[in-house]
């Protein structure tokens, strides 16, 4: 089984076209954030999902490397937005940031930003290593084509999405909401939204931060086995 799993940079640079919050769409892409039916927990069929890599998820943040912008509060902000909202699942986590010469908690999951380790995508899961990889350039690049939009968004989404590896959560998700999605498989598959037009609407549909399905698909892979 795959463990680096990458989040697709096309989607992302399109997100970068801004955001466009109309009133009925913005009603109804909440509503599939907030709500999962049975129906709605479809994946792309690439990864089993799995129990959390640890619980309670140890998560130790290195500011070394990040863009100027984005200040040690702030990354570890977004870190601990992601790690709370993921923990709903029932899977404790904790969030801390390393200082200069720290050393990594024993069974911590390393934080850090790293053009080799992101394997040139906005951010990289690696269970084998225990390593979320942010990639700077990517989001120099983001910068610089779009100086204004909020990049703290981007972060926000790359971070949840692949945090949520280490819940767990193997498969992408095919329901474009889901902070685990792709919106396509590459082949010409196409993720599932409730109207089509909303795609249109939003300059990035996906959440940034886990939905409803994407928790209940985290709370399935850590029920505990039946003896």
């Amino acid at each position: 089984m795959r463990d680096l799993r990458r989040l697709p940079l096309l989607g992302l640079l399109l997100a970068a076209s801004g955001l466009c919050w109309a009133g009925p769409d913005l009603a109804l892409r909440e509503q599939e954030i907030q709500q999962c039916r049975p129906e709605d927990i479809v994946t792309w069929g690439d990864g089993q999902d799995r129990p959390a890599l640890a619980s309670p998820l140890l998560l130790a943040y290195s500011h070394a490397g990040a863009p100027a912008w984005f200040t040690p509060a702030q990354v570890l902000a977004t870190l601990e937005r992601a790690a709370q909202s993921w923990s709903r699942c029932g899977v404790a986590s904790r969030v801390s940031l390393l200082q200069p010469g720290q050393a990594l908690p024993p069974g911590g999951v390393f934080v850090q930003w790293s053009e080799i380790g992101s394997a040139g995508n906005f951010g990289l899961a690696n269970l084998s290593r225990r390593s979320l990889a942010m990639n700077p350039a990517m989001f120099a690049l983001l910068r610089e084509r779009k100086p204004n939009y909020p990049a703290e968004q981007t972060l926000q989404m790359v971070v949840s999405h692949e945090m949520g590896h280490f819940f767990g959560l193997m498969a992408h998700s095919r329901r474009c909401i889901d902070v685990t999605s792709y919106y396509s498989d590459g082949k010409g598959g196409e993720c599932q939204v409730a109207d089509r037009a909303l795609l249109k609407a939003f300059g990035e549909y996906r959440s940034v931060l886990p939905t409803a399905c994407d928790i209940e698909r985290c709370r399935r892979a850590n029920i505990p086995p039946h003896p």
